[in-house]
């Protein structure tokens, strides 16, 4: 069984390494630069412009959109599930965590969306999911308010200095 590993920027050359992972998805602010760790190959990593912000851009922010979204399922549903996936953001508290509920939703639909949600809050204590993000994933896979739900009842994160990364299990395929 694979799983999505979700980290802080600081740390994603560490945890592709450690967890020997080949593709990446980064979701960052559009001007922030950063080197792309050398396991990761430049065809498996999807970069997603966009700030942590729940509500439509304003001035010279990205706020998430329904292409990014779907960006990240036909991603998501590329990955072979071979090795890890690193998703990160740049504190890997917010967009992140949601990136890696709405890929765990679209490559296995029949999950419990709060099942997933409180193995969420188990393995990142820390997480907050990103509200629009939860809310768009929510939509584009069918969820019916379901993921919403399940991530309003999981509440805020515990407070943290921004270096905690976690390893999200996926469900094994029945």
């Amino acid at each position: 069984m694979s799983a999505i590993i979700v980290c802080p920027l600081a740390s994603i050359a560490e945890m592709a390494v450690r967890h020997r992972a080949r593709e990446m998805v980064s979701l960052i602010a559009e001007k922030q630069d950063f080197h792309r760790p050398g396991v990761i190959s430049a065809e498996r990593h999807l970069k997603l412009q966009m700030n942590d912000i729940g509500f439509a851009g304003t001035g010279n922010l990205i706020a998430p959109s329904e292409a990014h979204v779907e960006s990240l399922i036909a991603f998501v549903k590329d990955w072979d599930q071979s090795s890890p996936l690193v998703v990160h953001c740049w504190m890997g508290v917010s967009r992140s965590p949601a990136a890696a509920l709405i890929a765990a939703l679209s490559l296995f639909p029949d999950e419990d969306d709060f099942a997933l949600s409180a193995r969420l809050r188990q393995v990142a204590p820390h997480a907050t999911p990103n509200t629009r993000l939860i809310e768009i994933g929510d939509r584009i896979l069918g969820r019916g308010g379901r993921l919403v739900a399940a991530v309003k009842g999981i509440g805020r994160g515990a407070e943290t200095d921004g270096r905690a990364s976690f390893v999200l299990p996926l469900k094994a395929p029945v």
